[in-house]
């Protein structure tokens, strides 16, 4: 099919709530995709973060195609040993947790605020998350979610939310109250533009929670498996949360999403009380188990941190050629650029210079390469930027 033909079929069948850049992308590997016209595009922001070894990994692709001739799902009342052995590879990386697993990061926040409740005292059912912050888009992970942009159309949103400023300690004290069950927060926001919380914050969240009887629920469904540089973003602070949440390069671009607590909250999770059809089957976790492994042979954590580093630089490089850059912040490589304008025609034009990134909060350039890229990539994908900035100068 043409581009043309797969786009009219789109516009006939699939609904249109994603705003769709007119590509018709037919192949993905490693630091890049194709199009059906056989463009070459540099992807810095892989599926959304989600291809974070890159696409078609052929650890992944091993592991799924192998899986896939073997067992593809199984229902939760038998076990699996892909699941097993993921979660145990998983707890050992973490806070030593159990794991239920799901489909998304949306699912994943689902169970761990659902756990928060059952696990805390009764009439505690109050949530506190950040401005900000995104949490996904079913009915209360997008109440949990506080920028009122995503909550249009959708009022009255579900009660027991209660909003605070991201790092404010002293907004976070006065929300505080018998009635809260769990503070839900990202160490470092990815939707709301590469917001990065500091130490301090944390500490007082998880100091807070301790003294009222409240959980820590961190939402690493961005910055987990290795994109800061370490496995999860909690790990740069020296403050260890109740529950974490995580999704998108877990499953190195197969869906799965994962709730990870502290065995003695996760025990009260009993049958009956949550489930998930397609959760913790054998493809996802197989492919999940291969991103773990191929982090770790090919040493990509270190690569994600050095990495990281040097596009930090090479913006900072950039920043001073063109003063729509107002400055750089981010961890590992998950990094934002602060414009004094509107990104989105940045974006288009490096896109039709051939180079994927993304632009969140109208002024933040996102920058998120797989970890598997090199400073060839870094260097060719700051090219194109420099190009476009400079034709949009003249």
């Amino acid at each position: 099919m043409t581009t043309q033909q797969t786009i009219e079929l789109f516009k006939k069948y699939v609904i249109a709530n994603y705003g769709r850049l007119t590509r018709v992308i037919v192949k993905g590997s490693g630091c890049y995709m194709y199009d059906s016209d056989g463009n070459k595009i540099l992807d810095m922001f892989p599926g959304w973060a989600v291809s974070g070894i890159g696409h078609c990994h052929p650890k992944v692709v091993e592991a799924v195609q192998k899986q896939a001739a073997e067992l593809l799902h199984i229902d939760n009342t038998f076990y699996s040993e892909p699941q097993g052995k993921l979660a145990e590879l998983l707890s050992k990386r973490a806070f030593g947790g159990k794991s239920f697993f799901c489909n998304s990061g949306a699912e994943a926040n689902e169970a761990a605020m659902k756990l928060a409740r059952l696990y805390t005292e009764k009439g505690k059912y109050k949530f506190i998350t950040a401005e900000g912050s995104f949490h996904g888009r079913t009915f209360a992970t997008v109440t949990a979610t506080a920028q009122p942009k995503y909550h249009e159309g959708f009022l009255p949103l579900l009660p027991g939310f209660v909003y605070v400023s991201f790092n404010n300690i002293e907004a976070l004290e006065e929300a505080f109250d018998d009635e809260v069950a769990a503070v839900m927060v990202e160490p470092i926001q990815g939707e709301g533009g590469i917001n990065i919380a500091t130490p301090q914050y944390l500490q007082a969240i998880r100091e807070l929670c301790d003294k009222n009887g409240a959980v820590m629920i961190l939402d690493e469904v961005q910055t987990g498996i290795g994109r800061t540089g370490k496995w999860f973003g909690y790990q740069h602070f020296s403050v260890e949360p109740d529950i974490i949440t995580m999704a998108k390069t877990l499953g190195g671009g197969v869906a799965i999403g994962a709730m990870m607590a502290k065995s003695n909250i996760a025990s009260v999770l009993v049958p009956g009380k949550h489930a998930s059809t397609f959760g913790g089957n054998a493809l996802a976790c197989a492919a999940a188990i291969a991103v773990i492994e191929a982090i770790e042979e090919e040493n990509l954590l270190e690569n994600a941190k050095t990495l990281g580093e040097y596009t930090k630089r090479k913006l900072e490089e950039l920043k001073t050629k063109h003063s729509v850059i107002d400055h750089i912040r981010g961890v590992g490589l998950m990094i934002g650029v602060q414009l004094t304008k509107p990104g989105a025609d940045i974006v288009s034009k490096c896109l039709e210079k051939g180079l994927r990134i993304n632009c969140t909060h109208e002024t933040v350039i996102r920058f998120m390469p797989p970890m598997i890229a090199k400073e060839e990539h870094i260097d060719k994908a700051i090219e194109i930027m420099d190009s476009v900035l400079t034709e949009s100068n003249q």
